[in-house]
């Protein structure tokens, strides 16, 4: 599969003529190559037949691609709608947003998947307990400041907690969403499952009428290492107003370090709390259905009015009919009241007696359709015809699955209309069987079944605008329900993404194929621990050592210490890992790292127009001995000509007259003529600098 593209197109004659030249370096002994030859013949025939094969290879679909590709064990990842978490704190007082609310930010809309109240609640301060002392953090709730601090301080520990008061809370039972914004500094390791934390963890309580309750939550912050979510569930006990030591009082919710062995200080830059979900999506029609019922509301989820279409279920098992919409009652047939109500509302009313028609008492008994202009211009996109992948265009592209139908209209034994509502990749007998290409915008009939020549029609359809969909931080939406409020979006949109095409199905795994999983060479090694998952890593070196026969590792952890060490943590993590790509019979070692201080000396004469020529060279030196900070590695040797060379090619520098460079101690680091030597698990730093600056005469 991967190499077909060299033969693609190549004629017979072509590959004849490759085969008869490769015959005298595949045999010395074979040489008639006459086409009297019996062995000739034979050849020819195989080349035949490969010509033959090649055209069909060139010539396979898709379909049958995804299916190799499946085999191995890759298919398309499905697209998705990018999700966003919304505060309401602008709001005057509490707001019910229905599902398919929209909001705006520039040509992005976002929509509600289900009922959200929102706007009731607000917090009201923040406050750490740690070294004995209450911390007054309230500014973490204001947009408008972005400091970061350490609510646990520089040495947290076990019984530190933080409290958040708001003026109320959700009822028992229900969820609340928190978004904590955690300071970035650092390159942290991504994991699968972002509850599991191996360096804290955490104990939330809700105060209630009986004191504090344990309450239940998914913390995906990794227990506030990572910026992200918080989901609370309330207590079933109802909240009570907290009157402790706290400066305020009020509604609280807490957080108690159980255990705290941070590789990196919690730093808090901003809290959001009471949030809704939103995806982004744009509705261009919308279906929904209603039980046995004789009257329905529906909410319209556009700014316009637009076009609604009523079905209804007659018999239990049979297709719709259309109902048409009537605003008075006085004729026969199938018909329903149509009341416009507040609020974007309307009912529709069904009556028997006045109309002769109703739906029945079945389930999924009434189904209304909302079309956009958008939509309502170009809803009929065809007719199945009956053959074999039959394809019909959609009139959108980048599709969202899980919103779309089609409405499919044949005619029963009376010439009467039926309508059916089908999804893609329905399988029952008679079913019409189709596949939704959403990004293409396009439907492919693997089988008609009992559709022979129905009509079709879009029924529900939203669009996405995939990653463009994962905005930053910071924006603020629009609704037109709420002229002139804004809503907030404190973290960024995570998972929007189109459907992988072929190509990218392809390219991941070519991708993987070349990446080896196991550890054979040093840079396998150094690959596999670097992307340890959870941990922050800033270096890694790995040599064989001979005289023990195993590999050494040399691991510095990027953290905001300024000579980091190995935890516990650390050192089981990367144990873990490397468990699993290890070669069995190879045996490695996991060796600290040390830190060896470099001193220089040097006389350097400048020349007289410049200034600040011994700043300048110091930073120079500085920077050359800082391993930490720059790409060199652990046991990477200190070349004196190096140094001298940056030194020298200072615009200020006239010549260096003298300069030397040794290691602070010998226990790790040594010389070899000017050169310094560290140990492969040696990191040098800067020591104490002494520079002597003359002017220069010239």
């Amino acid at each position: 599969m991967l190499r077909t593209q060299d033969n693609i197109g190549r004629s017979y004659e072509e590959r004849i003529i490759d085969a008869l030249s490769s015959l005298p370096l595949i045999s010395s002994e074979w040489t008639n190559h006459n086409p009297s030859d019996p062995g000739i013949t034979i050849l020819e025939n195989l080349v035949a037949f490969e010509t033959l094969q090649g055209s069909l290879i060139e010539e396979m679909g898709n379909a049958a691609r995804l299916a190799l590709l499946k085999l191995a064990g890759f298919t398309p990842k499905k697209g998705k709608c990018a999700r966003l978490l919304l505060s309401a704190n602008d709001t005057k007082g509490s707001i019910t947003l229905n599902a398919g609310h929209r909001f705006s930010l520039g040509n992005l809309v976002y929509e509600t998947k289900r009922v959200e109240k929102t706007g009731a609640h607000h917090l009201t301060g923040i406050f750490s307990e740690y070294g004995g002392k209450i911390h007054d953090y309230c500014f973490l709730a204001d947009h408008e400041v972005n400091v970061p601090v350490r609510v646990f301080g520089d040495q947290p520990k076990a019984g530190d907690r933080i409290c958040f008061i708001s003026d109320s809370l959700p009822d028992p039972g229900e969820e609340t969403c928190f978004y904590i914004s955690i300071d970035a500094r650092f390159n942290r390791n991504p994991v699968e499952n972002r509850g599991q934390n191996i360096f804290a963890a955490l104990k939330w309580e809700c105060f209630t009428e009986n004191g504090f309750e344990e309450i239940h939550v998914r913390d995906y912050t990794g227990a506030f290492l990572l910026s992200g979510e918080i989901k609370l569930r309330m207590p079933d006990t109802k909240a009570a107003v907290y009157k402790g030591k706290l400066p305020v009082e009020g509604y609280c919710i807490r957080a108690t370090l159980s255990y705290a062995h941070y590789d990196i200080r919690p730093r808090f830059t901003a809290v959001d709390a009471f949030l809704f979900e939103v995806w982004q999506k744009d509705s261009k029609s919308v279906c929904q259905t209603f039980q046995n019922t004789n009257k329905i509301t529906v909410q319209n989820p556009f700014s316009e009015e637009g076009y609604i279409l009523c079905f209804a279920k007659e018999r239990k098992g049979y297709s719709y009919r259309r109902y048409e919409l009537q605003v008075t009652k006085g004729q026969k047939g199938r018909y329903c009241r149509y009341i416009r109500e507040e609020d974007g509302r309307f009912s529709l009313e069904f009556d028997k007696e006045a109309y002769g028609y109703e739906p029945a008492r079945v389930k999924d008994a009434v189904r209304v359709v909302i079309y956009s202009e958008a939509v309502m211009r170009r809803y009929n996109v065809g007719q199945v015809l009956g053959y074999d992948d039959q394809e019909i265009n959609l009139p959108f592209r980048a599709i969202v699955p899980d919103t779309f139908c089609l409405i499919a209209k044949k005619k029963d034994a009376e010439g009467g209309e039926l309508f059916d509502f089908v999804r893609p990749h329905r399988t029952g007998e008679g079913d019409l069987y189709y596949d939704l290409l959403e990004k293409e915008g396009k439907i492919v009939i693997r089988d008609a079944g009992n559709y022979i020549g129905a009509e079709l029609f879009m029924g529900g359809v939203a669009v996405t605008e995939g990653p463009r969909g994962n905005i930053r931080a910071g924006g603020r939406l629009s609704s037109h329900r709420f002229p002139g409020v804004a809503f907030y979006n404190p973290g960024p949109g995570t998972g929007g993404a189109f459907r992988e095409s072929l190509e990218e199905v392809r390219m991941r795994f070519r991708e993987d194929l070349y990446t080896p999983y196991t550890c054979v060479t040093a840079e396998d090694y150094e690959r596999v621990v670097q992307k340890t998952p959870g941990l922050c890593i800033k270096k890694v070196h790995a040599v064989m050592h001979e005289l023990e026969n195993s590999v050494h590792i040399t691991v510095m952890p990027g953290t905001d210490e300024d000579f980091p060490s190995l935890s516990q943590e650390y050192l089981a993590a990367i144990e873990e890992t490397l468990l699993e790509r290890r070669l069995i019979s190879t045996r490695y070692h996991i060796v600290p790292p040390v830190y060896t201080a470099v001193s220089a000396h040097a006389i350097v004469y400048v020349k007289r127009r410049f200034v600040n020529s011994r700043a300048q060279i110091e930073e120079v030196i500085r920077t050359a001995l800082d391993y930490s900070e720059s790409e060199k590695n652990f046991g990477e040797v200190l070349k004196y000509e190096d140094v001298f060379a940056q030194i020298e090619d200072l615009d200020c520098v006239d010549y260096i007259y003298e300069l030397f460079l040794g290691p602070k101690d010998y226990k790790y680091a040594r010389l070899k003529g000017s050169d310094i030597h560290p140990a492969d698990n040696c990191l040098l730093y800067p020591g104490d600098i002494d520079i002597e600056v003359i002017a220069s005469e010239r």
